[in-house]
């Protein structure tokens, strides 16, 4: 079970740059969420909604998560991470540097782990969180995703 860095101002962030955050616990990436992704994203590309061609033509014989999905994971898992008590609201601020360094298999296991990478505080008594993210897929040394992702927490 992953430990959650909780404080609680936003501001309270800026003396934890460097900490190294998770694992988190593992969640699943099946069938139907590539699917439901999918439908989302109007992306059906065979190597993640067709499952026969991939058990005949994939390498590991089973369809992938798209990328756009392995990424919009990291929101749900970094919330297991931290916690702001007394945030009033967050925001996702964007990402400087994503890359998509392996494939997540359907059926497979990730989680995330994060570093604090730097805080500033900006208008409205608010943190701007610089984290580096990594998506890591069980069984597997490379991770399917490094990224460094910026939100605002706000008091």
């Amino acid at each position: 079970m992953a430990t959650t860095l909780t404080v609680e101002y936003p501001r309270d962030l800026l003396q934890h740059v460097g900490r190294e955050l998770g694992p988190s616990d593992w969640i699943v990436v099946d069938q139907a969420a590539i699917d439901k992704f999918a439908d989302a994203t109007g992306d059906h590309q065979w190597i993640h909604v067709d499952v026969e061609r991939a058990r005949r033509e994939m390498p590991g014989g089973t369809t992938i998560a798209h990328g756009y999905l392995t990424l919009s994971l990291v929101p749900r898992l970094a919330a297991t991470l931290l916690q702001v008590t007394r945030r009033s609201r967050g925001l996702n601020y964007g990402s400087n540097r994503v890359r998509f360094t392996n494939a997540v298999p359907a059926g497979a296991r990730v989680r995330l782990r994060a570093k604090l990478l730097a805080a500033e505080e900006v208008p409205g008594s608010g943190v701007r969180l610089t984290s580096e993210m990594t998506v890591e897929v069980e069984g597997q040394a490379r991770p399917a995703l490094v990224a460094e992702v910026l939100s605002v927490h706000y008091a």
